[in-house]
């Protein structure tokens, strides 16, 4: 309540200060220390020209008497309230028009800094942004904006104006920085007022139209106040809360000495420190981070990913970074309230003169073609759902919306005021930056090959006239040879300055430098001593840089293209159906696959391809869906059946209701998985990384020996000048730093990776990192979890038996068990509806992990469960049923026997098959089983499992302890003195396998639907056959021969290549011309090993 006193004068001029959400709202002592203070009294001030001071009230602290209490109050903390700016309006109260205006200030920025209007930013003179600061503007608040609604609250933390207020006050300057905050005391000895905590703050500028509207942030309250005489005056004047608007925080506060004091009493203000940086996007407290996905063109080699990994890994702001040179991408999560994308993008294009490019792969976005100016689209307002459109061109749009709020067929027909279509499909944004590499570096490539043929055929063809055309010769060769340096080798010579400056990388490309500079050089000044007619004996040689330079754009081609094929090869994606036939109203319309939207129902033509996941609301077919799951043989889909994205319909026609959009289906999911898989590094490439680190400067120093050993050799040896032997060394010195290349071990290990997970993909197998294709191979045992793992977790109910004929046990039983998710609860629920039992409504449920479930009814104790739990082991009819080898079950009312069941499963069809290969290739297969030990018995006996590798009755916490049991163990198939490390693999359904799949060296899940993204484990078999685990290992098997021939070869190569460089065979040498062709010979090896593995025999 109001304190009701007319406690509170007009506010008088004051200086505005940030307003900041860090820090409680305190009144400052004497001393200087922050305390929060109990009830200060308030007298009445005549003459008041404003109502009641009323800021909110703080419960908790007791009311008193006086002035000033020293006793410090807890101040509860209280939700967010909305800046006043924003009261009033709908929700969300800020849109894409607060971004422009945010924008707007940039440019005006921008223009004060240069003093006058720079092209790029003159519009922001005529109230509209440039284009640069739009695009700056939005990837720095849409993110806010989309999780609040409302960026002003992040505005006014960091002390800049709320984007809905323009500037009303020019005498009221923001505090710059916003490192420093006034809270300014509106309580003292003799104050009118005596408010809970009298901390009083403010902040940003008023809203527009209102004469005295200015943000509070409640440090205490006056509402239970403690004046006790009003006058006229004061009971006709209006509160201060109409000239304050509260903004809950933390605690309550009243604005800038709002309460008057008596008259002669200074009013106290303090000023309080506070650090920046703990004030950084608090606001965002639900999502300060944002992950952020770059594909990235330009990377050719190892030494590229380690200077993007340097670069990007000094940002403090950027975390959880992954970088691939195959996928030539970068993922990292980015605190927005530290820098921005685009900031991080400029920083890494200035840094490594690499192309960046975001990609979006969150939320559901479309290409859309306008019929008008697509800047009046990106600029105006959108439709409620949408989060983000951009420019893709001049007449292209993308916009990126949430299909949830509205459909993407509803947003292209009814979203916007003009009429728009849908663009054609592009391809994989990935994938497209990729193809677009390919093909700059293709351009490049042919163009140096036109300018070097006539060079050599200058230097090589028996032409006419040589000696006395010589000039004219050297001339047109000196014209190609230049423009191949700086246009084709150009952009090497920033890439290797930068490597070396920024990211302390001596990579490749400073080999390429250095040995094309010298051989251009030498041969510059070779030719300028002919045209002064003072020879050289050697002549120039421009057909060995122009040649250098072509062949190394050759192997840096194929190469690119190389990588390129291996990812496409591998595109799940792909698989995505491209148009879909909806049914409204019984009227069939085919569409875009891309304008499927939540609620639509679809049709599914025999022989054709299902666009998304769905479940089938009408029709009979068989499905193929080997493409995703690896299961070659067609599966039934009927009434209520689930259909996934990609597979192909049969013979016959299906209804189907979807349940995920394109762009959030089962084919995303799994690719999203590969892709995690591809861009995370096993430790064997820790090694080559290693290697490629250390390789350049041994290179750099192997050829200053061989310069030397050369000079001394043509002096000492050959009889030759000192000109003539330092030509000679520098060929030799040329020729070693080009034929080495470390791309070959950058390669060795991620194109192989990128392959396998690719192809184990295709047959059911996701593989969700790169460690576990590197030690699957090794696997030594294998533990199987039996229920819905080795069997097929289809239970039935062979026996049941009940202690009492009421049919209220029946009905309790089915209220207690009808929730729960196990396979033994989901099977006796299933049989007892079937019997036409009613559940009984059971409260206080609580399901107990590996033993069972209880609940209570009418205050009676319910239980059901396994006999362990329940203390019925002993039982006779209990031992009855496990005597039958049957799981049994129980039920209890108040911890009597109620119901026994007996349950039973049947194996699935390869469980013998590999358990059996399993066996035979030396791996110990075991089994762990929460199921009575009679069942698990006979399962382990008919796949020949040793009765000492079983467990039965085991919880969570029992798998978990067996499995640290035989991590411990060494492994006995080891031979010598060297013992390996056992390698464990558990397989499960994931029912209550959750420890063990994390304690396991490798986690397997086996996995029957959709949603495969919720796995914790390191594998996940698409399909329900275990002979996913035999596909695994084998995977990893040819995985790592192939990853050890490409080191293989990467060794020889380079020691052999750089022996013959260096002239350590007297009758034998690599001319320095031909050099190039290093790259192209060390890589294409590795390329063809990781592509030729998907015909290897899996």
């Amino acid at each position: 309540m109001a304190c009701g006193s007319a406690c509170c004068a007009p506010p008088k001029a004051f200086p505005a200060v940030i307003y900041t959400p860090t820090l409680p709202l305190l009144n400052i002592d004497v001393a200087g220390s922050a305390i929060a203070y109990e009830d200060e009294c308030c007298q009445p001030q005549p003459n008041a020209g404003v109502k009641d001071c009323h800021t909110g009230s703080a419960k908790d602290a007791p009311k008193k008497d006086g002035c000033r209490s020293s006793k410090p109050v807890d101040v509860e903390p209280q939700d967010l309230k909305r800046p006043s700016c924003c009261e009033g309006k709908l929700s969300p109260c800020c849109d894409s028009s607060c971004i422009d205006r945010l924008a707007l200030r940039e440019c005006a920025t921008e223009i004060s800094k240069t003093g006058d209007a720079p092209s790029d930013c003159s519009r922001g003179n005529s109230r509209t942004p440039c284009r640069q600061h739009t695009r700056s503007a939005r990837d720095k608040y849409q993110s806010k904006l989309e999780a609040l609604g409302c960026i002003c609250r992040a505005l006014l933390a960091l002390g800049q104006e709320s984007c809905c207020v323009p500037p009303q006050r020019p005498s009221l300057g923001r505090t710059p920085s916003g490192s420093r905050a006034s809270f300014t005391s509106c309580a003292s000895a003799g104050s009118c007022c005596a408010p809970k905590l009298s901390a009083c703050v403010s902040t940003a500028k008023p809203r527009s139209g209102s004469s005295k509207g200015c943000f509070t942030a409640k440090a205490a309250s006056c509402a239970d106040a403690c004046c006790d005489e009003k006058t006229p005056e004061e009971t006709a004047a209006s509160s201060c809360a109409d000239a304050c608007r509260d903004y809950n925080m933390s605690s309550t506060a009243c604005v800038h000495a709002c309460c008057s004091q008596k008259k002669g009493t200074p009013q106290k203000i303090k000023e309080i420190e506070v650090d920046a940086a703990r004030t950084v996007d608090l606001e965002m407290r639900l999502s300060g981070k944002e992950h952020v996905i770059l594909s990235i063109s330009g990377m050719t080699c190892t030494g590229c990913e380690t200077k993007v990994s340097r670069t990007l890994a000094k940002l403090p702001a950027i975390t959880k970074l992954k970088n691939s040179l195959i996928l030539s991408r970068a993922e990292f999560d980015l605190d927005i309230g530290t820098t921005s994308a685009v900031e991080v993008m400029k920083h890494l294009e200035r840094t490594t003169e690499f192309k960046c490019e975001r990609v979006t792969n969150q939320g559901s976005s479309l290409d859309l073609i306008c019929h008008g100016d697509p800047t009046n689209i990106v600029k105006g307002d959108w439709p409620d759902g949408v989060t983000e459109v951009k420019m893709m061109d001049r007449k292209t749009i993308r916009v990126a919306f949430d299909a949830k709020i509205v459909g993407a067929r509803d947003l292209v027909e009814k979203g916007w005021p003009n009429p728009m279509t849908l663009a054609p499909r592009r391809a994989d944004p990935t994938l497209e930056a990729g193809a677009r590499h390919v093909r700059h570096v293709g351009y490049m490539t042919l163009l140096s090959i036109v300018l070097t043929i006539p060079v050599l055929v200058l230097s090589w063809a028996p032409l006419p006239d040589k000696e006395r055309k010589a000039i004219t010769f050297g001339s047109t060769s000196l014209a190609f040879a230049t423009i191949i340096q700086f246009v084709v080798a150009g952009p090497f010579y920033p890439k290797a300055l930068k490597a070396l400056i920024f990211s302390r990388v001596i990579e490749m490309d400073l080999l390429i430098v250095l040995s094309t500079s010298a051989a251009y050089m030498f041969s510059v000044v070779a030719f300028g001593h002919l045209v002064a007619h003072k020879p050289l004996s050697t002549g120039e040689f421009f057909e060995t840089s122009t040649l250098l330079v072509t062949l190394i754009m050759v192997g840096r081609y194929v190469a690119a293209l190389a990588r390129q094929k291996a990812v496409e090869s591998i595109s799940i994606c792909s698989l995505q159906s491209s148009t879909a036939t909806i049914v409204d109203q019984d009227v069939e319309k085919e569409i875009d696959a891309r304008l499927l939207q939540y609620g639509d129902v679809f049709r599914v033509s025999p022989d054709s391809k299902i666009p998304t996941d769905g479940t089938v609301v009408l029709g009979f077919s068989e499905i193929d869906e080997s493409m995703l799951t690896g299961e070659s043989r067609p599966i039934e889909k009927f009434k209520g059946s689930s259909v996934i994205a990609g597979s192909i319909n049969g013979s016959g026609v299906l209804t189907v209701r979807l349940t995920r959009i394109p762009g959030d289906n089962t084919i995303n999911t799994i690719a999203g998985m590969v892709d995690e898989a591809k861009l995370s590094k096993p430790k064997i490439q820790e090694i080559a990384d290693q290697v490629a680190t250390y390789f350049v400067p041994v290179i750099i120093s192997i050829t200053i020996v061989v310069f030397c050993i050369w000079i001394a050799i043509g002096v000492a040896v050959q009889n030759r000048s000192g000109s003539e032997a330092t030509i000679q060394a520098i060929t030799y010195a040329i020729t070693v730093l080009i034929v080495s290349c470390p791309c070959a071990i950058g390669l060795a290990v991620p194109m192989v990776i990128v392959v396998a997970t690719g192809i184990a993909a295709e047959r059911g197998v996701i593989f969700k990192s790169a460690d576990a294709i590197e030690i699957a191979y090794k696997t030594t045992h294998v533990v199987f979890d039996k229920t819905g793992t080795l069997t097929q977790g289809k239970l039935t109910i062979a026996r049941e038996e009940y202690l009492s004929t009421s049919p209220s046990s029946k009905a309790l039983l089915l209220g207690l068990i009808g929730s729960s998710k196990h396979p033994i609860s989901v099977a006796l629920a299933t049989h007892l509806k079937r019997d036409g039992v009613a559940a009984t409504t059971v409260s206080d449920f609580k399901s107990v992990i590996g033993r069972g479930v209880e609940g209570t009814f009418a205050g009676r104790i319910l239980c059901a469960g396994n006999s362990r739990w329940l203390n019925l082991s002993d039982d006779p009819l209990v031992q009855s049923v496990l005597s039958q080898g049957y799981t049994a079950f129980c039920f209890t009312v108040d911890g009597s026997l109620a119901g026994v069941f007996g349950l039973e499963d049947s194996l699935r069809e390869d469980t013998l098959s590999t358990i059996t290969k399993l066996q035979q290739t030396g791996i110990s297969v075991h089994v762990l089983s929460g199921d009575d030990d009679g069942a698990v018995r006979a399962v382990a006996s008919q796949l020949n499992i040793p009765i000492s590798n079983v467990r039965s009755r085991c919880t969570p916490v029992d798998k978990q302890a067996y499995i640290k049991n035989l991590l411990a163990t060494p492994d006995h198939r080891s031979s010598g003195k060297r013992t390996n490390e056992p390698v464990v693999m558990f397989c499960g359904d994931g029912t209550n396998d959750a420890v063990a799949l994390a304690q396991a060296t490798i986690g397997v899940h086996m996995n029957e639907g959709t949603d495969v993204a919720k796995s914790a484990a390191d594998v996940v078999l698409m399909r329900p056959r275990l002979s996913g685990i035999f596909t695994a290992i084998t995977v990893s098997r040819k995985s790592i021969h192939r990853i050890a021939f490409n080191f293989g070869w990467s060794f020889v190569y380079n020691v052999f290549a750089i022996l013959l460089a260096a002239g350590a065979f007297v009758h034998a040498r690599i001319p320095p011309e031909f050099a190039g062709l290093g790259e192209l010979v060390s890589v294409l090896p590795v390329a063809a090993a990781g592509i030729l593995l998907r015909w290897a025999k899996i």
